[in-house]
């Protein structure tokens, strides 16, 4: 079947999203920087905000886990702009081969709904797809399948009848697109954007 829409994610795909970018500077040592990042600020934690935790919350737990390292912990929200460097040029290159083929493109993003909008603001990019489903918003995060299905009511809403194996999903976690697959998506691990680009050739989209 030919494609009929595209989901991009937006961190790591079009947007250079880093915490190495602040705790590089708040600790400078490699090993003491990854035991930190390894051990304390874990992605599970982020995650949490991401499905709808509020900050403080998050704080508030992480800081009764490890409270010698408060100061550290709190600077992951405070500090979180800076882990933005801003757009990735590549990946923002194939969002526009494939909005001037005129295909439909849909955006599902694990994010805070406490962050969210300064990026929304900020980054024009983001604000170019049909629909966006931001986990923050809704309460779930991937790769949990009922995000997944917020998602496909939105796809559906301007694309009546489409079939899971004529969308393409972008994202650079594993687990997403392990998820994705499982849903009988078409789903591309994205690692470059050059790699990308050749698998959404092979898949028949202009690109």
């Amino acid at each position: 079947m030919a494609i009929k829409a595209v989901v991009f994610d937006f961190g790591g795909v079009l947007i250079d999203w880093n915490p190495e970018y602040v705790y590089s500077r708040l600790i400078p040592d490699a090993t003491e920087r990854r035991w930190f990042m390894d051990n304390v600020v874990v992605s599970d934690w982020v995650l949490q905000q991401d499905a709808g935790q509020t900050i403080a919350d998050g704080n508030a737990e992480l800081i009764a886990r490890f409270p010698e390292h408060e100061a550290l912990i709190r600077a992951f929200y405070e500090r979180w702009q800076e882990m933005v460097a801003g757009v990735l040029e590549e990946g923002v290159a194939l969002v526009d081969k494939l909005e001037a083929a005129d295909v439909p493109l849909f955006g599902l993003t694990n994010w805070s709904a406490e962050t969210f909008p300064w990026a929304w603001e900020r980054f024009p990019v983001l604000q170019r797809f049909r629909e966006v489903v931001v986990s923050g918003r809704v309460l779930v995060a991937k790769p949990d399948p009922a995000i997944f299905a917020l998602m496909w009511t939105e796809i559906e809403k301007h694309l009546p009848g489409i079939q899971p194996q004529e969308v393409v999903f972008i994202d650079d976690n594993a687990k997403n697109i392990r998820a994705a697959t499982a849903l009988g998506w078409n789903a591309v691990h994205h690692t470059n954007a050059e790699q990308t680009e050749a698998r959404l050739r092979a898949l028949g989209l202009p690109v």
